[in-house]
């Protein structure tokens, strides 16, 4: 596969991702896609946000934390287990937390989709 025909990585942009098997990854960022996915490139607009399973996410789903998160500012972390009611996604996020959602106990605040699963 020549250079031009390489594609780049659709969660970072990066130029430099690698082929294993049937799937491209980016060392950069660790997104995964299959050899499929790469060579319909843009074709398919819509961005699906999936959760650490795989399964894809809607605004309104119910998700669970699947690890302790520390938060910026709070004497407490987010415990794993803990439900999160009514999210809404935010596919374009710059810092890459496309989850915004409000938790008790810590309000409004985003997540990354890597660290919940579906309920």
């Amino acid at each position: 596969m020549s250079d031009a025909d390489q594609p780049t990585c659709s969660q970072c942009n990066s130029n430099y991702p690698y082929q294993d098997g049937s799937l491209w990854i980016c060392p950069e960022c660790g997104h995964e896609w299959s050899v499929h996915q790469a060579s319909e490139g843009s074709a398919n607009d819509e961005t699906v946000i999936r959760d650490a399973n795989g399964n894809p996410l809607q605004d309104g789903d119910t998700v669970t934390v699947v690890k302790d998160l520390k938060v910026k500012g709070a004497s407490s972390p987010v415990k794993a287990g803990t439900k999160v009611k009514n999210i809404r996604l935010v596919p374009d996020s710059p810092d890459g937390h496309d989850i915004s959602c409000k938790i008790d106990g810590f309000g409004a605040m985003g997540l990354k989709s890597i660290f919940v699963k579906k309920a």
